[in-house]
């Protein structure tokens, strides 16, 4: 497998013109992000665009009302029905422009209007990590896509880039550790558990490479 393989799958769920949606999905820092980026950046044109799940984390305020915010990241920490929702919306095709929600990392914050999803883009590449968990407001997400890749990256590397991400963003060493250790572990075991769902699945030598031509 390579990633001009990925290219031209991606491009190919795209039939007679109707508007696809590919989902790729694993566990925290495993690479969806990039692949999806690079994904967009080599079919470059209007024609895809990418729109994360992450967008529709609950918003700091809510998770304190819910008692939630030591958790933040688990799946009933995002509005996954309002996903769901996003989802249908984009495969009806019916609107000129769609305006979905994006997260600033910097405060941690989902961001309203962030994503304009034109009417001439045929694929849509959307990442995150539940997209195959099969109970709950969840369940409603997989039918919606038209394949899941799940990025299989090594629980080393995965777990070094976690904590080299929380300490990027804020968080000092031994806070970084705990939570990439802690709440992230707990939900990569969830995530884990709906790999074999997927269409397709991404190795971690593939994974390695994105973002780093070789010299």
């Amino acid at each position: 497998m390579t990633f001009d393989d990925l290219v031209r799958r991606a491009r190919a769920l795209v039939k007679d013109g109707r508007r696809a949606i590919l989902g790729i999905t694993g566990a925290p820092a495993a690479g969806k992000t990039t692949l999806a980026e690079e994904l967009v950046k080599a079919i470059d044109s209007a024609w895809v665009a990418h729109v994360p799940m992450d967008g529709f984390h609950l918003a700091d305020v809510e998770l304190d009302r819910l008692g939630r915010r030591h958790a933040k990241g688990a799946p009933d920490t995002f509005d996954a029905l309002g996903y769901a929702a996003l989802l249908q919306r984009l495969h009806a095709d019916e609107d000129d422009v769609i305006y979905a929600p994006g997260f600033e990392r910097v405060i941690e914050q989902p961001i309203a209007g962030a994503i304009p999803v034109f009417r001439d883009a045929r694929l849509i590449v959307s990442e995150g990590n539940y997209l195959l968990v099969g109970d709950g407001p969840w369940a409603g997400v997989a039918p919606l896509l038209d394949e899941v890749w799940y990025a299989d990256l090594d629980h080393e590397e995965r777990i070094r880039r976690l904590i080299d991400r929380h300490r990027r963003f804020g968080k000092d060493e031994n806070a970084a550790v705990e939570w990439a250790t802690g709440t992230d572990e707990r939900n990569a075991q969830v995530i884990l558990a709906t790999r074999e769902r997927a269409d397709l699945v991404i190795p971690a030598e593939l994974l390695h490479r994105l973002g780093h031509p070789p010299a």
